[in-house]
């Protein structure tokens, strides 16, 4: 088992940035959806979490990015979070294979803010993390 992480993409339209990448998970959709899912999933790979809950339309603290409502769920699919000034993260994975998904991600922010590489980062230590037995 291995992940990988396809080229992530970034567009501007004004004001607005968009990043976008594809990775490819060592395990499968449910196993990796408690680590884009629950505090304490994405505090191991990504940023603490103040507060999470796991509904539509439930609360979100992230202390990096502000507080928001959880604007997508759909258990094991699609958890998307929008925080801060307009804000937006979505982690919306697939199955890819026997035991492993994909993982289509993207982060929407207005002005300055995370750049590719950090993101990348990130995703290597989500993967290193799966890897683990």
């Amino acid at each position: 088992m291995s992940g990988s992480i396809a080229q992530g993409t970034s567009q501007t339209h004004g004001n607005t940035h968009i990043l976008h990448f594809l990775v490819r998970l060592p395990r499968s959709m449910e196993e990796v959806w408690r680590s884009v899912a629950t505090q304490e999933g994405l505090a191991e790979w990504f940023t603490a979490v103040d507060v999470l809950e796991p509904r539509l339309d439930g609360l979100v603290a992230l202390p990096e990015l502000g507080t928001g409502r959880v604007t997508a769920w759909d258990v094991d699919r699609v958890a998307e979070y929008t925080v801060g000034d307009g804000g937006r993260i979505r982690f919306h994975l697939e199955r890819a294979g026997d035991g492993e998904s994909a993982l289509r991600f993207t982060h929407e922010f207005q002005g300055e803010g995370e750049s590719e590489a950090a993101w990348r980062a990130r995703f290597e230590r989500l993967i290193e993390l799966l890897q683990r037995p």
